[in-house]
């Protein structure tokens, strides 16, 4: 199931490649949407979930908390090694465009691909703990790989690489993908461990939600319907978790 999932994630990765190329005006809402649903993935569902399957504690704080923070720093900290969150009109590129561009976007495209895989390693994961976790971590999946598309054509286009090198580095976000959500789907683990995971996990989704998708969301159309969306977005996952 988590395979056939990661083939659904690939398609949407793909049209959010696609869509970055053509720059709609709609990309605001879809963005704040996505947003949205993460930050109810993590707070309705992962969250909830890791500490019922971990109760240990490191010190005086929950371990699960302890990996959630990882989580968060390890994207954070790739990413301040590699310049790969500058932005376009940052200062970063104004000096440094010719000379550390094309090493930029190798070295975010690497960070991108190895997201990708734990992404499917999370989503296999998932469906070891229950059916109903499975299904919503997979709706959050599916709605942040179409942002790790547009992230990825994105940061090619700054760095002067994505007419060459895009359509390749997509298909290889889902290869990645799909051989991340096979070796999480057949990994024999403990729930102990299960739950370090996913708890590293929701911090990377909450890393990515708050530092790129919502910012990205309202930087070029702020408007009060991006809140809105964002706030659907919440209101859907909490309607999706009950369900399941």
């Amino acid at each position: 199931m988590a395979v056939l999932i990661a083939l659904v994630t690939v398609c949407s990765t793909a049209l959010g490649g696609v869509l970055a190329l053509r720059s709609k005006d709609s990309m605001h809402l879809l963005l704040g949407l996505s947003g949205g649903l993460l930050l109810g993935l993590v707070s309705f569902d992962l969250l909830p979930e890791v500490f019922t399957l971990n109760t240990s504690h490191f010190g005086s704080v929950p371990s699960v908390m302890v990996f959630f923070v990882l989580g968060f720093l390890l994207l954070h900290i790739i990413e301040g090694f590699s310049g790969a969150h500058e932005p376009a009109e940052s200062e970063y590129t104004d000096h440094h465009e010719h000379s550390h561009g094309i090493t930029t976007g190798i070295i975010g495209a690497s960070a991108m691909v190895v997201h990708v895989f734990l992404d499917g390693v999370a989503l296999g994961l998932s469906f070891h703990v229950s059916k109903a976790l499975g299904f919503a971590v997979a709706i959050a999946v599916i709605s942040h790989a179409f942002t790790d598309g547009l992230n990825t054509v994105a940061l090619l286009m700054n760095s002067g690489n994505w007419k060459k090198s895009s359509v390749y580095l997509l298909g290889l976000d889902g290869v990645a993908r799909i051989s991340g959500a096979a070796a999480g789907t057949y990994l024999a683990i403990s729930d102990q461990f299960l739950a370090g995971y996913l708890a590293l996990f929701a911090g990377m989704l909450i890393y990515l939600s708050t530092s790129h998708i919502l910012p990205e969301a309202h930087s070029t159309h702020p408007s009060r319907l991006t809140l809105v969306m964002t706030a659907l977005g919440v209101a859907a996952m909490y309607c999706i978790v009950n369900l399941g």
